[in-house]
């Protein structure tokens, strides 16, 4: 009962640290970007040199962000629970665990959403990370691939619970007598 208090709240703050993350990246609205054209379009008409630096954002939209982790270039993905149909985004863990790319599966679509300025959001990626970041964005990645990655056969080994139904139950006793009694009569 403890432990699994303890892993709530242990995931519960990887959550939290993930969001503060996230948000950190988030990509620009409208009222932004118009204030920023504004401002790149006064320094053009004073005659300045305008440095264009590619904005460090999340990325969001299951194509894009496909195409990031084929490419290689995500870092992390997240995907949100309650996608529907679920057969958008059911392939995309084994997809990151083959291009051994860190996922997580955190609650709701329009949480994730909110990041992006969207309605929904079913995935978003983040591709790099400011320096000042770096240490903490670590260390949500160890916990991300402990609680997501790593615990992948542990899962898979239970999926249906291994208990079989009672008539294959009977067919597994009858083959089990039919292979004993032969082995009998091997040995006699």
């Amino acid at each position: 009962m403890l432990s699994d208090m303890y892993v709530v709240v242990t995931v519960r703050k990887v959550a939290t640290s993930l969001f503060k993350i996230l948000l950190k990246y988030r990509p620009e609205d409208k009222a932004e970007k118009k204030e920023r054209l504004l401002k790149r379009a006064q320094a053009e008409a004073e005659g300045k040199t305008i440095e264009a630096k590619k904005p460090i954002n999340v990325k969001y939209g299951l194509n894009h962000v496909t195409y990031l982790i084929e490419q290689n270039k995500a870092q992390l993905v997240v995907i949100a629970h309650d996608v529907d149909p679920i057969e958008l985004v059911v392939w995309l863990p084994a997809l990151c665990r083959k291009m051994e790319i860190p996922y997580c599966i955190v609650k709701g679509k329009a949480r994730l959403g909110t990041v992006v300025h969207k309605k929904t959001a079913s995935v978003l990626c983040l591709t790099t990370v400011k320096n000042e970041d770096k240490l903490e964005f670590s260390r949500v990645l160890e916990a991300i691939k402990a609680n997501f990655n790593d615990k992948y056969d542990e899962y898979r080994k239970k999926w249906g619970g291994g208990i079989m139904g009672s008539k294959s139950q009977a067919k597994t006793r009858a083959k089990e007598k039919l292979l004993a009694k032969e082995a009998a009569q091997r040995m006699s």
